[in-house]
């Protein structure tokens, strides 16, 4: 294993932006010893909308809300890595050390929803990064949007691997109410080592299985996405992961293999470098014959899918353990019926 490793950091490298032609360069006559450990610096981000939209045939919504760009959990993985080369950072540590933070978020998803121009359907959170990674701690920013939700009774469908969506299980009650939540807790391993060094910063497997416990419990809908999987290093581990998710309450389940965009393959395989090099080859090649001999497949219906003989096995796999489980629900259907423009605080005005 090479000694170059930063505590904490999901990659050590940042490769160049396919935008910039300048990038920084370590000197080479410093060891990684003297280097300064990096720093998550927070930026503000002067979005002037809240609601994104898009059109994909892959995505199973239309309209999205992302509190943060880049992600402090650091997942070596994380396909939204080369978003960040759209802000003039790189996809490597850049992604994990500068963060954007919308704070006008919240007002502005106000405005949107009061707006006759919106009309009520389901809205996805952390469609690209995390909502709720370390920073929202003291920011509050998905919390406060979520309480806006709420107020307009309008569904969301959320996506984290961090156990801080505990803290808002009282609102998604609220939503599920009118059958206007549900969220999704993605499990990669339950091996606390592997998800030390490959999400570094995010919450531990244990963790995440108890935010599911929690949220069942509070009658909010939810399930364990299985993601991503990673041929040769963690598919092995589904049936088990199924089963831990079971046991803590999960209604249903989903998988999906793992894919590498543009910069995102160069972290990867940097990373594989310093922690699996023995594995290296055989992950890479295995990721390959998922992808049509590519790292990664950008085609539309093909992007969010495997192909071939391993995307076979793990449906066969999934299927199996899934009934083993007894997890038999499907993911469920959210409602707009209960949505209403004005809230009574809001009509006093």
């Amino acid at each position: 294993m090479s000694a170059e490793l930063i505590h904490g950091r999901g990659s050590v490298i940042n490769p160049t932006n396919r935008f910039v032609s300048l990038s920084v360069i370590p000197d080479p006559d410093t060891s990684p010893e003297e280097r300064p450990a990096p720093q998550t610096l927070f930026f503000q981000d002067h979005t002037k909308t809240a609601i994104a939209t898009n059109d994909s045939p892959d995505i199973g919504f239309d309209a999205s809300l992302n509190p943060y760009r880049g992600c402090e959990h650091g997942c070596a993985y994380c396909y939204a890595r080369h978003f960040h080369e759209f802000l003039g950072f790189s996809a490597g540590l850049d992604f994990e050390t500068r963060i954007m933070i919308k704070r006008d978020l919240p007002k502005l998803l106000r405005k949107e929803l009061a707006s006759e121009s919106w009309k009520p359907q389901t809205i996805s959170i952390s469609g690209v990064t995390d909502a709720y990674q370390p920073v929202e701690r003291t920011e509050r920013i998905t919390r406060m949007c979520l309480e806006i939700l709420a107020e307009f009774r309008n569904p969301v469908a959320i996506v984290t691997k961090s156990a801080l969506v505990k803290r808002d299980a009282d609102v998604l009650a609220e939503l599920a109410s009118h059958q206007a939540a549900v969220v999704c807790i993605s499990v990669t391993t339950l091996d606390n080592h592997l998800a030390s060094i490959m999400e570094p910063r995010a919450a531990s497997p244990r963790a995440r299985l108890d935010a599911i416990r929690v949220l069942t419990q509070a009658g909010v809908p939810t399930g364990v996405m299985v993601a991503p999987i990673i041929p040769g290093l963690t598919d092995h581990e589904m049936p088990d992961i199924l089963a831990a998710a079971a046991e803590a309450g999960a209604r249903f389940a989903h998988f999906l293999p793992v894919r590498l965009p543009l910069a995102v393959a160069d972290v990867f395989q940097d990373w594989l470098e310093r922690h699996f090099p023995r594995r290296k080859q055989k992950i890479l090649d295995r990721i390959r014959s998922l992808r049509g001999g590519k790292l990664n497949e950008s085609q539309f219906g093909k992007r969010f899918k495997g192909e071939g003989i391993w995307q076979e096995q793990f449906g066969r796999m999934f299927d199996v353990a899934r009934r083993r489980a007894g997890i038999t629900g499907s993911f469920p259907k959210l409602s707009t019926a209960a949505f209403r423009r004005k809230t009574e605080q809001m009509s006093l005005f």
